[in-house]
C-alpha cells in the first residue's frame, strides 16, 4: 500500500499493546496499518469491528 508518505510518517494501531504508534515498530503481523494518520489509527478497531458486523448480517442475508 502506497500512501504517498515516507514510512516514518504512517500510523499504525499495535494489537499487542492496544497503542496507536508511527513509523517502525513491531512486526506488521501485530499491527493494523498503515494509515495517513493518528485519528485513522485510533479508530482502527472500531471499523474492523464494524466492517466485520456488516458481513456477518451479509452472510446471515
Amino acid at each position: 500500500m502506497d500512501l504517498g508518505l515516507d514510512g516514518n510518517d504512517l500510523w499504525w494501531f499495535n494489537l499487542r499493546t492496544q497503542q496507536v504508534e508511527q513509523g517502525p515498530g513491531d512486526p506488521n503481523s501485530e499491527r493494523m496499518g498503515p494509515y495517513a494518520t493518528r485519528e485513522e489509527a485510533e479508530s482502527a478497531l472500531e471499523r474492523a469491528h464494524a466492517r466485520s458486523e456488516a458481513w456477518d448480517a451479509a452472510d446471515e442475508e
